[in-house]
């Protein structure tokens, strides 16, 4: 996310990692802590706190990704860029709660007018983000129900066939 750069991040949870293992051991050192800096001012907070946090404030926030829209091809790439760097978090730290992916799933991939919108301004953005988020369940950062699942499936189907051209056929 945008708080800190990914380099600051690993620095400081190396040097924090390793300051907490040898007086805590090894596993009190899973519970990072992150010092953010937001406006001039130090927070700290966990992980998942600024993961939360980001996700609410910004890629759910309609006045974010709204203006972001406004920008078109370049806006959708910066909502899958964050898409991306949510699962990064999960893969890096585990640190992502469950119900940040069910929320971007609901607001741009399940939501049919946004998700013709997103996919018009910029298709391959609106693949990869629908793609990130089934790569995110297989990989059990999240457990949609079969339902948004299946749902899920078929809407990145839809982005995809549109991006290659396939035109459906009336049955």
């Amino acid at each position: 996310h945008d708080a800190v750069t990914a380099g600051l991040i690993a620095d400081i949870d190396r040097r924090l990692g390793a300051a907490a293992r040898p007086a805590h051991g090894a596993a009190d050192a899973a519970q990072r802590v992150e010092i953010m800096i937001d406006g001039g001012d130090g927070s700290v907070r966990t992980i998942a706190e600024q993961v939360a946090l980001e996700t609410r404030t910004r890629t759910l926030n309609p006045k974010w990704y709204e203006a972001l829209l406004k920008h078109g091809y370049e806006g959708v790439r910066e909502i899958e860029a964050h898409v991306t760097n949510t699962m990064g978090w999960s893969a890096t730290t585990g640190e992502v709660d469950p119900w940040v992916y069910q929320r971007i799933t609901e607001t741009y991939v399940l939501d049919e007018a946004m998700r013709e919108r997103i996919a018009q301004l910029n298709p391959r953005a609106a693949a990869k983000m629908a793609n990130r988020l089934i790569e995110a369940s297989e990989r059990k950062y999240w457990a949609p129900d079969a339902a948004t699942l299946a749902a899920l499936y078929a809407a990145t189907d839809a982005i995809e066939d549109a991006l290659e051209g396939v035109v459906q056929q009336a049955a």
